[in-house]
This record gives structure tokens, sequence and C-alpha cells, in this order.
């Protein structure tokens, strides 16, 4: 196991390549807790580093979560970090907020915090992003018990000057549950966002479409998420989960994730695709349930990939 800590559980991640060092930014939570349900609701983020993704450095954690009341007052969550123009590190991160210890009801929504160097992290007034009823479910509007607007995924496609952010949400149409969505927001500055309509339609199977990641291998776009079996439906309802890839063109534009095949089974999870120093496309992922229901937590060595002759990313073997 490429990195886990001995008191708390990691499971969600990110990566960020400063040139020299990889970074890690990891999701964790206390041991003591007793209940592994209950990381999600103490979750902060973590940072730790590395030059060959196998052996880490742990920094510990960049921040706490926010003041009573604030948009991530419960829990820190997934995010992704990029490099603006200006040289200066964004930490896109989610902020969650249950509103009561005793409900699931939970309003998620994108914040962000600045750094130059990825080791001193300044949160900025938030949220910068939120989910709009005017395409995508809110808290109340369906029988969901959340208000999903997680897992921000920046980048800006080569050659442009707009920004993307894919989020995790689900559409305000469609039936329940099928209403999982690549969401969209875009921005000219990293500051202001504009939520746009969803890049994906209802009814595709997945209650949700969570940990997105676009890259490019081999000149062709990839998109990756993550959904577990228990989040599958209609025509995927009863079939493995976990994360989940397939190529798109044009993009960022529409997508259909009724073309999306497993790459890994749901023992892995949050999949993330790094670069090695030769530029290999490695998947790393962290240890979820295991086969006798305990959930384990850590992140994987990472494991090589190729490109299949049909275009699609595959695992150069079996985890």
């Amino acid at each position: 196991m490429s990195f886990r800590l001995d008191f708390d559980w990691v499971w969600d991640f990110w990566l960020a390549d400063d040139g020299e060092r990889h970074h890690m930014f990891y999701l964790h939570a206390p041991k003591a807790l007793g209940n592994p349900d209950l990381r999600h609701r103490n979750a902060r983020i973590g940072h730790a580093t590395s030059t060959d993704l196998r052996t880490w450095e742990n920094h510990g954690r960049i921040f706490e979560a926010g003041a009573p009341g604030a948009f991530d007052c419960t829990a820190n969550w997934t995010g992704s970090v990029t490099r603006g123009p200006d040289g200066l590190w964004r930490l896109f991160y989610t902020g969650s907020r249950f509103l009561s210890p005793d409900s699931n009801a939970n309003i998620e929504t994108v914040g962000l915090a600045t750094s130059p160097d990825l080791f001193n992290w300044t949160k900025q007034p938030g949220p910068i992003c939120v989910a709009d009823p005017a395409h995508y479910e809110v808290l109340g509007s369906s029988s969901w018990p959340e208000e999903a607007w997680r897992d921000p995924w920046v980048f800006r496609p080569q050659g442009s000057d707009l920004w993307h952010m894919l989020i995790t949400a689900r559409s305000r149409t469609g039936a329940e549950p099928d209403r999982g969505v690549v969401a969209h927001a875009t921005s000219s500055d990293l500051s202001t966002w504009q939520v746009q309509p969803a890049l994906s339609q209802p009814g595709t199977g997945f209650m949700h479409l969570e940990v997105f990641q676009y890259l490019e291998v081999e000149g062709t776009g990839h998109l990756v998420f993550c959904c577990d079996a228990g989040r599958l439906t209609g025509r995927l309802a009863g079939q493995p989960g976990g994360i989940w890839t397939f190529p798109v063109e044009n993009f960022p534009g529409p997508v259909d994730p009724t073309k999306a095949r497993l790459l890994v089974t749901d023992e892995l999870y949050a999949g993330r695709v790094a670069f090695d120093r030769a530029g290999r496309p490695m998947l790393m992922a962290f240890h979820n349930v295991s086969a006798d229901g305990i959930f384990h937590g850590g992140v994987s060595d990472p494991m090589p990939l190729r490109l299949g002759a049909d275009g699609y990313l595959t695992l150069e073997r079996a985890p």
C-alpha cells in the first residue's frame, strides 16, 4: 500500500505536480471515531509529497473546517488543484454543511484556497460556486437526501482562455433516482464561476457520477469518474460498480455516460490518473470496503494503464 496513516482513515485524494514532486491532497478522519461511516462528517484535507508516487512524506492537515454556520462548517471534501497563469496554486474543494447531527440533510458547495507553494494555504471567502436550481437538484426538490454539488475538477483546455469545472450533481429533471449528471461551470479568471447546463443527460443508470478527472493519453481525451454498486440504477441496477472511464471528443462538450466501462470494481475507489516521470499514465485509488465488509482506506500503489485498441483506458494487469 502506497500511503496510509496509523491513526486516521484515508480515502479520496487528488494530485498536483510541481515538476519536482508529486503532491497528494487526501481526506482523512480519526479512527478513534470507531465507525468508519462517521468519517464523512469529520473529514479534513491532508497533504503528502513524493518523487516516485510510491514513497510519501506526510505533511499533515492543510486547514480546518469552517466556523459554525459556514459553508464548510461540517467537513472538507474532495477537490482538485490547478496553477493559474499568475503562478498561484488554487485548491478547489467541497464544503459540506450537515443541517443537524441527527439528519442526513447536507448541502455541498465549492470553496477555494490559494497557495504560493502547495504547502501554505489561505481559504478564500466562499462558497465560490453553488448548485443552480434552474439546472440541478437542490435540497428539498426531490427525495435525495443531499444537495449534491461536490468533487470539483478544474482544468483549461490547451489553447483556451476559459477554465472549466466538472462537478458531481444531479439533474432537476428525470425519473428518480436516475438523475446523476456531469455538472459544468466556467470561469475566465478562476474566481468568478458561471454555472452551465450539465454536459450529460439524466437516465444513464448512475444515481451520481463522482470524483471526476479529465485527462489526455496519446492525444485522446478521457473522462474518469466513480460510482459504486449501491448507486447504480435503471439499466445498471445489480451490476458491479467502481471506477469508470470512457473516451471523449471535443471536450468539454456533450458526453454520454452510457459509453462508460468499468476500469476497476469498487474494492478500489476514487481513482486518479497520475503521470510518472517517464510520462506513463498510472492509476491510483483508495482501498474501499473489502469482501468481508470492512472499510480499509489508504491509497494504493500506482498501477500502469495503457490505451487499448478500442480507444479505452485499461489496466496493464489486474490489481
